[in-house]
């Protein structure tokens, strides 16, 4: 059995997103062939996720000074919490998969803030004399992203940030099996849209049954 939390960074649904949507195929697809394994959804544009601000770092700088929780102002105390609570059901999942479009070249706002809030010394890495050090190692992720123009080839390829962003921090988590599945140019040829959407749920289809 394993624990999926299958992330979305996204606030439309699926009849109006193709990210959405093929996420939607992949994950249906993925609890039909893994029943025994337990998926949680985390919808970012729904669940708390807190910015790291001044209450944040007050109320770490005061844990580790040794005060006890209750030392802490309300908003920092449910902040302090609500992050360790992220950050612990992150580390105990097996598997992730994300789902993004990307956005002015990069994902979502939301999902660099959940990034930040799971990206936590002694939890997801560690610093040692030889520099920072994954902790997830032996875990697997994918990104499912929708681009409207094609950043796959070309010049391009050097203005996608998003996916690229994604990759080098579970690389640094130590997740060193990292899949992809791109739907692209959707705006670029709008009359191409039912085959590129087609495209993608397939590759969705097959890609869910191994993940």
């Amino acid at each position: 059995m394993a624990n999926v939390l299958y992330i979305t960074a996204h606030p439309l649904a699926e009849d109006e997103s193709l990210s959405m949507a093929v996420g939607k195929e992949f994950i249906d697809v993925y609890k039909q062939t893994h029943p025994e394994d337990d998926v949680v959804h985390l919808d970012l544009y729904q669940a708390d996720i807190p910015y790291l601000d001044a209450d944040v770092f007050n109320g770490w700088k005061k844990l580790r000074s040794h005060s006890s929780i209750q030392d802490l102002s309300t908003d920092e105390r449910l902040k302090v919490g609500r992050l360790a609570e992220l950050g612990g059901q992150f580390v105990l999942a097996d598997k992730y998969i994300f789902v993004t479009p990307m956005w002015n070249f990069s994902v979502p706002a939301i999902m660099k803030t959940y990034i930040d809030a799971i990206t936590v010394s002694g939890k997801t890495f560690t610093y040692t004399k030889e520099g920072a050090q994954g902790l997830l190692k032996g875990k697997k992720a994918i990104h499912i992203q929708s681009r409207g123009d094609v950043y796959s080839e070309g010049p391009e390829m050097a203005r996608e940030m998003g996916h690229r962003y994604l990759e080098i921090m579970m690389d640094f988590f130590g997740i060193e099996a990292f899949e992809s599945i791109i739907i692209e140019g959707q705006v670029k040829f709008p009359d191409q849209i039912p085959q590129i959407k087609e495209k993608a749920l397939q590759t969705a289809h097959s890609m869910a049954k191994t993940f």
